[in-house]
């Protein structure tokens, strides 16, 4: 019988579903953190650059995932390129979630409760191994850039900035 624990996110369920290697790296999360996703490379010892978020956008016809440095922030004209459409905007944060099936400061890009339109930056392919959310505030996922797009079926464009 599988192991059920805190961690079992669907991040975590899809992951080991598709036979992906992964780390996980669960941590303490400070209410009060300015930034989730700076407060996970911090306490990880990681680079900004290395840890990714994941933004849901709405593009006018439905809602989208943009994946992203911690560091920096998602151009909405080239994630909007990206996608082929006119524009996009930040989703509503209950929007993102209701998608999603996390919480804000938690959203994965893997494991969503509906699949959607997914783009990585293309600074991910700089590394062997990017670190992204694994479905709940306080745990973050390894895994190469290759199996992050594998899995979420995305494509790969400069959407950071």
């Amino acid at each position: 019988m599988p192991r059920r624990d805190s961690s079992g996110t669907p991040a975590v369920v899809a992951l080991t579903a598709a036979g992906v290697a992964f780390t996980q790296h669960a941590y303490g999360h400070d209410p009060a953190a300015p930034s989730y996703g700076l407060e996970a490379a911090a306490v990880l010892g990681l680079p900004p650059e290395q840890v990714f978020k994941t933004l849901v956008v709405d593009t006018g016809a439905g809602l989208a995932v943009g994946v992203v440095p911690v560091a920096g922030q998602l151009d909405l004209k080239a994630m909007a390129a990206a996608l082929g459409v006119k524009r996009v905007s930040l989703a509503a944060p209950a929007a993102a979630e209701r998608s999603s099936g996390y919480v804000v400061g938690g959203i994965s890009p893997v494991g969503q409760k509906r699949a959607l339109p997914t783009v990585v930056d293309e600074s991910a392919e700089l590394y062997d191994v990017v670190y992204v959310s694994g479905g709940r505030r306080g745990l973050d996922l390894g895994l190469s850039p290759a199996d992050l797009v594998r899995v979420t079926g995305a494509a790969v464009a400069d959407i950071g900035r």
